[in-house]
């Protein structure tokens, strides 16, 4: 699994940066989301293959609050490229003309640059706060990584201070982002239902369709895993759903964003030929 999340998303970050037809804002945003989801992927899955293939089950504090901390970042930045995604796809549908001057080079380098600076300064304070917390009696995590909330579970002493400032921090992150994509959707629905043709309604639909399933994925999600009642909660469930967003979901979103893109997929289909012609004129 963690070499096909490799293999895609390293595929998408070589084929736009070979291609010039894919040196767009959407592109350029998508490369930043591959780059993403190897990271993602990259925090977790080679310790979880470790317990299995070594059965080294150990880790020390220090690799564990890492480990937090960069799958907290992880999260953060998702949250905030699937918005400046679905922003873009809002003024390319609802503001065509305008989209060049919006979306110019500087502005979309800026949004990146602030989108994982803001992400790394995110969890920082999250994660001192669970790393001065007693932990006492048992030190198994019921997980296959240190996820803050199984480390929530071992502690013993109160965990008011830092569940506080869980919710303030989604208060102030998750639920603006999880607004400003529903009001970007609203907004390309509202446009696109009014473009009389039905060829330019699915046009117009096509280009934020891989977007709109990536977004459904990842909050569908986060939801059943945060938003569940307390009685509904189990640590079976919740590292089922783990699972998905740290490793279904990077290595399928590859697959949505170039299943119906032609353009990703007549550049695939240009990039390797070219390895092909490549290799037969090397063997001749």
């Amino acid at each position: 699994m963690y070499l096909i999340v490799l293999i895609g998303n390293f595929t998408i970050i070589t084929v736009t940066c070979l291609d010039p037809r894919l040196h767009t804002p959407m592109y350029f945003f998508l490369c930043n989301l591959s780059f993403l989801d190897i990271s993602y992927t990259s925090v977790t899955l080679p310790k979880l293959l470790d317990i299995f293939l070594n059965k080294n089950r150990r880790i020390s504090a220090v690799g564990c609050f890492t480990q937090t901390y960069f799958f907290m970042f992880s999260v953060c930045v998702e949250f905030l490229l699937l918005t400046v995604m679905g922003y873009d796809r809002y003024v390319a549908i609802c503001h065509p003309l305008r989209y060049t001057v919006i979306m110019n080079p500087r502005v979309c380098i800026l949004i990146a640059v602030g989108t994982w600076i803001f992400g790394f300064l995110d969890p920082v304070a999250h994660t001192v706060l669970l790393s001065r917390l007693s932990y006492c009696g048992c030190n198994e995590i019921n997980h296959f990584f240190c996820d803050p909330s199984a480390l929530l579970k071992l502690s013993c002493t109160n965990t008011y201070v830092i569940d506080s400032m869980t919710y303030i921090l989604g208060a102030m992150v998750d639920l603006p982002c999880f607004i400003l994509t529903l009001a970007s959707y609203a907004y390309i629905i509202s446009a696109i239902l009014r473009i009389r043709s039905a060829q330019g309604r699915r046009k117009a639909f096509s280009t934020c369709s891989s977007h709109l399933t990536v977004v459904t994925l990842f909050y569908g999600t986060i939801m059943c895993l945060y938003m569940r009642p307390t009685s509904m909660q189990s640590l079976e469930q919740n590292k089922l759903f783990a699972l998905l967003y740290n490793i279904l979901i990077p290595m399928f979103n590859p697959v949505i964003y170039s299943l119906k893109n032609k353009v990703v997929q007549e550049a695939l289909k240009g990039v390797f030929n070219f390895n092909r012609a490549t290799n037969n004129n090397a063997k001749r």
